[in-house]
């Protein structure tokens, strides 16, 4: 029996990368053997075991064959016979191709430590062809690794693009892609990811919406990047480099989608693609089962972004309607992350994404007044039911009135 540590633990030792999930291979050992040392059998599909006292995943060295469509569309086969470099050959990237064993002595039979050096992102057997969520996983890692200058080969990208031409990607579970997309759109750069899931035509079949707004333009007065697809790229990295969580990173590449269902004759004007665009958001939400906080704030925030652009502008009625869509008395948070989806939209324009955005704190100081309304005393004055609901709204346009006589120039 020999145990090994491979891929992502070895790719980032070698990167210099904080190593946090270790994953290991045991070859020439039988199931038997591992349950008689006390490892605990987790895999339904393959050999796994949980080690009896770190708790970390072994596997048994396996080859896999295809036998139908699809991510699960495999037949696995452990046995001691299995080598080191069998096991390996089955993987995604030469770059987490690589093992070694407790000495450090690295097993690279694929030559993935060249490939991390010359910063490519290589597969390392025709097989790759063979997985579609590895489109999907490629395209993750080059926006992982974009700040380093990895590219994809082009010989990789080649074989992404037959995988998103063969129909193979429909055939991925909603919840294998949610989990590689929202790992993606965690990443530093996550427009790298559409960019490379763009590029090999992975977008056009996963996320048509999407793909949609590449090549439509938009007024240049407003948006001197002009291509409605490259501002919903540069509105994704604003919303990396200002940390936002999964929600609003999710709302930002959706938010215009809208503005692909204009008609070639209204450019570069998009009249109501907020309201336009809603049918799309929803309908790719439900295709990925986005969880329910990154459906709703991405609907909101497709409707509701302009509204936020002309804060400053909204009559203090508009603004009261705005605030109760967000339901700010007792969901302020969720407020909180349309007013930063805003700003990234303002900010992921070429040229402006340093411009401030004092809509920002006015919506903030806005929820602020209306939920300082006190309710107290107008129950003391007997309002209940209904017409106590209608007072709160009148007491709270009140304050938006007063406060936007002040806060308004």
């Amino acid at each position: 029996m020999q145990i090994y540590k491979v891929g992502g633990a070895v790719r980032d030792r070698l990167l210099g990368k904080a190593v946090t999930d270790i994953d290991w291979v045991v070859v020439g050992a039988t199931t038997e053997e591992m349950l008689a040392k006390g490892f605990r059998p987790v895999g339904a599909d393959f050999p796994v075991f949980l080690h009896p006292k770190s708790g970390e995943e072994y596997a048994l060295a396996r080859t896999e064959r295809k036998s139908g469509r699809g991510y699960g569309g495999f037949t696995f086969h452990a046995s001691p016979e299995v080598t080191l470099e069998e096991d390996l050959i089955r993987r995604d990237l030469t770059i987490n191709a690589m093992a070694e064993d407790d000495q450090q002595n690295l097993t690279d039979p694929y030559h993935g430590q060249r490939d991390l050096e010359e910063r490519i992102l290589r597969h390392v057997s025709p097989a790759f062809a063979e997985d579609p969520l590895r489109v999907l996983r490629v395209a993750r890692f080059a926006a992982r690794y974009a700040e380093l200058g990895f590219k994809v080969a082009p010989e990789t990208l080649e074989l992404m693009r037959q995988l998103s031409a063969s129909g193979e990607l429909q055939a991925l579970t909603a919840e294998r892609s949610w989990k590689e997309i929202s790992r993606a759109l965690m990443e530093d750069q996550p427009q790298v990811f559409i960019q490379v899931l763009r590029d090999c035509g992975a977008l056009k079949v996963l996320m048509p919406e999407v793909d949609a707004l590449f090549g439509v333009p938009q007024p240049e007065a407003h948006h001197p990047e002009i291509d409605s697809g490259l501002h919903t790229l540069s509105v994704l990295e604003q919303s990396a480099l200002h940390k936002q969580p999964l929600t609003v990173r999710w709302a930002c590449l959706l938010h215009d989608l809208g503005k692909g269902l204009t008609p070639e004759e209204e450019w570069p004007r998009h009249i109501a693609h907020e309201h336009k665009g809603l049918k799309l958001i929803k309908a790719v939400n439900e295709r990925f089962k986005a969880p329910k906080d990154c459906q709703e704030l991405a609907l909101l925030v497709g409707q509701y972004h302009t509204h936020g652009h002309r804060a400053l502008e909204l009559k203090a009625s508009t603004l009261l309607e705005l605030l109760q869509s967000f339901d700010v008395y007792r969901r302020p948070q969720r407020f909180e992350e349309f007013i930063v989806a805003c700003e990234m939209d303002a900010r992921g324009r070429k040229g402006l994404e340093q411009r401030s955005y004092p809509q920002a704190d006015y919506l903030r100081g806005a929820a602020n007044v209306a939920r300082s309304v006190a309710v107290q005393p107008l129950l003391e004055k007997g309002f209940k039911g209904p017409e106590l609901g209608e007072a709160l709204k009148r007491e709270r346009l009140k304050a938006l009135k007063a406060y936007k006589e002040s806060a308004v120039p």
